[in-house]
């Protein structure tokens, strides 16, 4: 407990319990390392968490091994043979939109580099390859008037090199490069779009659906409408109308999906056999506080308006109850007779149900969450009512809104395996970012597969979740929309200084073509496997002040270090009284 400590009397607090010296009965408080000390003698140390744990086993046969790109992010030939101009064409050429004025002109300039893309997928050994159409290169200004042969040649040669090299493709429609022709006429905001879209999805289907078996219609919704229609910082740069106009973009691109899925089930799916889904992002939400039921509330809501507001009128027929009840709450409050959230009609409501083949889902982290009242201010952040933070102790990346959190991932597949009838899922994107000095030896993103995608097989082995596919984003270093080429993602470092562009692959590219070779983590004690001969970080050995130790050596090396730290604390603090001299300070 906080006692006397000599001449320093009760300045100082070291005690477990705090005594509160002001009160003749001195009471005894207990402070939160009291229970946190009570914690480590409970469990004898610091045993891992369960859900920290490694498990063993296997995925099902025939798994989705998969890597992702998209068309932007990667094509580069901006002008080349005949393409539109899309919305980011436009976006990064804006001055001021893109870090280090970094554009998609060239890129990884996959369009004329096609074969090295082939050699990386090879190299990884991934059963599929998940890609997206730039729908001005094919569709220069977003309608079937005029129809730019190269570019549709292109994506013909890139199915058939793919299925020459025994990969099957994954083929968004609609990655965020919306025709710039289209944007001049309302873009997402203008409901005709619908129907191009339809028309866009149908000449697809037409003209590649017999080589491709999984479809995409739209990556990220989410992303779509608030970075792109709220905050600005996507293409087309919008942010005038935070109230209204996210919810106008998302009712257009929902009905725009169900009407991409009827085309191909009433026209294609028959003869070709493929599959249709939406891909949505979610982070995973816990509350803030633990003890909080309004945390707990909150939480709910991060998750509902990523996923809610787009799964539930495909998987039920309507939003979700709390996004309505939501966005009604906050627009009454602010003087309104009725809800800024669009409604759909019942025919609608009919067409719109049951539109998925499975569930397309993106994610990358976790996050705390807290409601905050906003008032009567109107805005898609008023209407979901929280804000979300980062604990501290979650490992850093290359990106400020990526902390690793394994164990979010298979909280959020049991969310929707609970919440959405057990569909089959395919994570389409989950990989994590360096940025800085370039690093083969990609230690950390070894690290966060490994994690992530033990948590996906504790979810299919332990929860039963319906799981049939992972994706790692991304195959290239690229683009990353408004931070340009400054934080990586890839399996393969593309070096920019040299303009040939070539592709290198890191370190963990060996990593994860092992665990698709394995097909999961398979018991050590079964004898030796592919995975035996990585170095696993994490369980093998630790890096520590830039050495590989083993974790008995790290945690002598940790003792040692902190115990320096305290003397070093100690004569500062005697310092920094006056009590004593500097030269009675010294630790040497």
């Amino acid at each position: 407990m906080d006692s006397f400590q000599f001449v320093f009397g009760y300045l100082f607090g070291f005690g477990l319990h705090h005594v509160d010296f002001n009160n003749p009965n001195r009471p005894r408080t207990p402070k939160f390392s009291a229970h946190f000390y009570y914690n480590v003698m409970r469990d004898n140390g610091f045993p891992l968490p369960e859900d920290e744990k490694m498990i063993y086993g296997e995925f099902k046969k025939d798994f989705i091994w998969s890597s992702a790109t998209a068309s932007y992010q990667i094509e580069g030939a901006w002008r080349e043979d005949g393409k539109g101009l899309s919305i980011w064409d436009k976006f990064t050429h804006t001055p001021g939109k893109i870090s280090e004025h970094d554009t998609g002109d060239v890129a990884c300039n996959s369009y004329n580099k096609m074969e090295d893309d082939i050699a990386a997928l090879k190299k990884v050994k991934v059963s599929h390859y998940r890609f997206s159409i730039s729908w001005p290169r094919v569709l220069p200004d977003g309608t079937t008037k005029y129809v730019n042969q190269a570019g549709l040649n292109y994506y013909q040669k890139l199915l058939d090199s793919l299925i020459a090299a025994n990969i099957q493709p994954q083929v968004t429609l609609y990655h965020w490069d919306l025709p710039q022709a289209l944007q001049d006429v309302g873009g997402w905001e203008n409901e005709t779009i619908i129907e191009r879209f339809k028309e866009y999805a149908d000449f697809l289907f037409q003209n590649l659906g017999p080589k491709v078996k999984l479809w995409i219609t739209f990556n990220e919704p989410f992303i779509i409408t608030v970075l792109g229609h709220v905050q600005g910082a996507h293409a087309p740069g919008l942010n005038d109308r935070p109230d209204t106009l996210p919810y106008i973009v998302g009712h257009n691109i929902i009905r725009s999906h169900a009407e991409a899925w009827h085309v191909y089930n009433d026209k294609y799916r028959a003869s070709q056999g493929g599959l249709v889904s939406i891909t949505v992002n979610s982070d995973w939400a816990e509350p803030r506080n633990p003890y909080k039921q309004e945390d707990y509330e909150a939480a709910r809501n991060v998750v509902e308006f990523y996923l809610g507001w787009w799964v539930h009128p495909i998987f039920n027929g309507d939003y979700s109850p709390l996004v309505k009840k939501s966005v009604l709450k906050q627009s009454l409050a602010g003087g309104l007779t009725k809800s800024r959230l669009p409604e759909f009609t019942p025919e609608e409501i009919k067409r719109i149900n049951g539109t998925y083949d499975y569930f397309g889902l993106n994610h990358y982290c976790s996050v705390l969450a807290f409601p905050v009242d906003y008032g009567s201010f109107q805005h898609f952040e008023a209407d979901r009512g929280v804000v979300v933070i980062s604990d501290r102790t979650w490992l850093e990346t290359g990106s400020v809104w990526l902390r690793m959190t394994p164990f979010g991932l298979r909280r959020l597949l049991k969310f929707i395996k609970e919440e959405y009838r057990n569909p089959p899922i395919i994570i389409t994107e989950n990989g994590v970012s360096e940025n800085g000095p370039v690093d083969l030896n990609d230690v950390h993103r070894k690290y966060y597969y490994e994690q992530y995608i033990n948590q996906v097989l504790k979810a299919y082995l332990l929860d039963d979740v319906n799981i049939i596919g992972y994706t790692a984003w991304s195959l290239l270093d690229n683009l990353e929309w408004g931070v340009g080429y400054t934080e990586r993602f890839g399996l393969f470092y593309v070096n920019r200084t040299d303009p040939d562009l070539p592709r290198t692959p890191k370190a963990s590219v060996s990593y994860y073509s092992s665990i698709i070779s394995c097909n999961g983590f398979p018991d050590p004690a079964s004898g030796p496997h592919e995975l035996t001969k990585e170095a696993i970080p994490g369980i093998n050995n630790v890096n520590f002040l830039g050495m590989s130790l083993s974790s008995e050596d790290a945690a002598t090396g940790l003792n040692t270090t902190f115990a320096l730290l305290i003397v070093a604390l100690a004569g500062t603090i005697c310092v920094a009284v006056g009590l004593f001299p500097v030269e009675n300070c010294r630790v040497n």
